[in-house]
């Protein structure tokens, strides 16, 4: 819709009850933010603690980004309020030249995430992609066989994932932000856009490490999405790859 370069990238982690994995996420997200600065990219990161009980609180203090406490137990109206503060924040710029980068507190981001994410935009790009890789350690040797040889190298599948996910914010604006929803958030809120006319790339140059677990925090999502392909492998069944479109 722009195909404007970028100024700031604002980073929003929604988090509830992820203790076990928030600091290996932060800290990834902590080398990403230093490796666009190197680039003149300004980052402004939101670090949102939904309803959690556990030590996330904790664990989020002790790394340099600033937190937003919430009680929504919602992923969409999470991520929202975190976009809402990191454009405060940020204060007044054109809204084509701020990039809104998502991720979640399960996940690590490569060095080059939110760099990627630029330089896409630079080039034409309202809408990144990004594809997703679960942790190996997590899935059974067949799970791992079958998520090797359906997802190739160079050929992003277009997946809508919130653990990696870019947008101008005057595309997120126009098309209405995150829902109020428990999930698929993110996979609606592409819709919206694409249906606005924006220019949506699927890449898989800034591959996100998310968690394999079979029991996540949203009722299906992509916790959902690989226990169902397990157990369809251990039925010797192969999982239909279009089941992944609302992963």
């Amino acid at each position: 819709m722009t195909g404007r370069p970028v100024d700031v990238a604002a980073v929003v982690v929604p988090v509830h009850n992820e203790a076990e994995l928030l600091d290996r996420c932060l800290t990834a997200l902590t080398v990403a933010v230093e490796t666009a600065a190197r680039r003149g990219i300004r980052c402004q990161v939101q670090v949102v603690l939904d309803a959690c009980t556990d030590a996330s609180a904790a664990i989020a203090a002790n790394h340099p980004f600033p937190t937003l406490v919430v009680s929504e137990a919602t992923v969409g109206q999470a991520r929202a309020r975190g976009v809402q503060a990191a454009l405060t924040a940020i204060g007044e710029l054109p809204a084509e030249r701020v990039w809104l980068a998502n991720t979640d507190a399960d996940s690590a981001v490569p060095p080059n995430w939110i760099v990627a994410q630029c330089d896409l935009a630079a080039e034409g790009a309202d809408v990144f992609v990004g594809t997703v890789r679960p942790d190996f350690a997590d899935l059974g040797r067949a799970h791992r066989h079958h998520w090797l040889h359906t997802h190739v190298r160079g050929a992003p599948n277009g997946h809508v994932h919130g653990a990696s996910l870019g947008l101008r914010a005057s595309v997120y604006r126009a098309a209405g932000g995150f829902d109020a929803i428990p999930e698929h958030e993110d996979v609606q809120l592409v819709a919206r856009a694409r249906a606005l006319g924006a220019i949506v790339q699927a890449s898989d140059e800034a591959e996100v490490l998310t968690s394999g677990r079979f029991v996540g925090r949203t009722p299906g999502g992509y916790a959902g999405y690989l226990r169902e392909q397990a157990r369809m492998l251990a039925a010797h069944v192969e999982p239909p790859e279009s089941s992944a479109a609302l992963a």
